[in-house]
C-alpha cells in the first residue's frame, strides 16, 4: 500500500514538469519585459539571444521556441546518461553475444554491418 501511494505522489509531482507556465496577458506587459521573465534567464548574461530570432517573434512562437529548447536539452541529457551506461555494461549486453568491446566512442564503429542494412531498410 505504501508503494502504491508512494508512485501517485511521485506521478503527481513529475507532472508538475510538464505544465505550462503562466504569465499576464499580452496586452498588459510588453514584450520585453516578458522576455525577460522567462525560466532560464541567469544575471550574467540575461536573456542571450544572438541572432535575434525573439525580436522577430510573436509570443506563441517564443513560448514554441523555449518548450522546443528544453525538450532538446532533456534528450541531450538523456543520450549523456545512455553514453554513460555504454562504458559501465561494457560485455554484459545480450546485443551481438557481447561482442562490442572497448569505450563507448568505438562502439558505434563495432556494430556489424548487416544492422546498419536492416536499419536502412
Amino acid at each position: 500500500m505504501k508503494t502504491v501511494a508512494a508512485a501517485i505522489l511521485a506521478l503527481m509531482g513529475s507532472t508538475a514538469a510538464f505544465q505550462p507556465f503562466t504569465t499576464k496577458s499580452s496586452a498588459t506587459i510588453n514584450k520585453a519585459a516578458m522576455v525577460e521573465e522567462l525560466p532560464g534567464v541567469i544575471a550574467p548574461t540575461g536573456f542571450w539571444d544572438p541572432l535575434g530570432l525573439a525580436a522577430k517573434a510573436d509570443d506563441a512562437t517564443l513560448k514554441r521556441y523555449r518548450e522546443a529548447e528544453i525538450t532538446h536539452g532533456r534528450v541531450a541529457m538523456l543520450a549523456t546518461v545512455g553514453f554513460l551506461v555504454g562504458e559501465k555494461v561494457e560485455g554484459s549486453s545480450f546485443l551481438w553475444d557481447a561482442s562490442i568491446k572497448g569505450p563507448a566512442i568505438t562502439h558505434f564503429l563495432q556494430v556489424p554491418h548487416e544492422f546498419w542494412a536492416f536499419l536502412v531498410v
